[in-house]
């Protein structure tokens, strides 16, 4: 049993890199746009240079983007996780000690899952994973290669 599920883990470790991805991208619209409710839920958007309301916007549609095509990852899910370490702690842990009691439930949960992409990878279905695959194909050495015959 554990081996058919460790042989699956990249593939569940993917679907979340994708889902978490999808979630904290749609957020960033959100503010950003006014779609999927706007900002305050009403069709609002934050205004251009607002700090720090815009820029954690830009962070989330950019950052959840390429976390969820796969495509540098880690360093992605680096910049997302510190985005939402400073929102509970500026914005959300002021408020109450606990996260449920001041509304931060999101961003904790959301800094502790990219910080997790940043130490496991893209997993599954990421670009990067493609890439490395394809760059790993044409790195082999002379000595590998087969010599073509005329």
């Amino acid at each position: 049993m554990t081996g058919r599920l460790d042989s699956a883990q990249p593939y569940a470790l993917g679907l979340f890199r994708i889902v978490v991805g999808l979630l904290f991208a749609c957020h960033g619209a959100a503010s950003l746009f006014g779609v999927l409710g706007g900002a305050g839920g009403d069709g609002s958007t934050v205004g251009t240079g607002a700090w720090p309301n815009w820029y954690a916007a830009v962070i989330e549609l950019v950052g959840g983007s390429l976390v969820l095509i796969g495509l540098g990852t880690r360093a992605a899910a680096f910049v997302c996780s510190g985005a939402m370490a400073y929102a509970y702690f500026k914005v959300h842990q002021p408020n109450a000690l606990w996260p449920v009691e001041n509304s931060g439930e999101g961003a904790a949960m959301f800094c502790w899952a990219f910080l997790l992409l940043v130490f496991t990878g893209s997993g599954a279905f990421g670009l990067d994973r493609l890439i490395a695959r394809r760059s790993a194909a044409t790195e082999k050495p002379a000595a590998q290669q087969t010599p073509v015959v005329a």
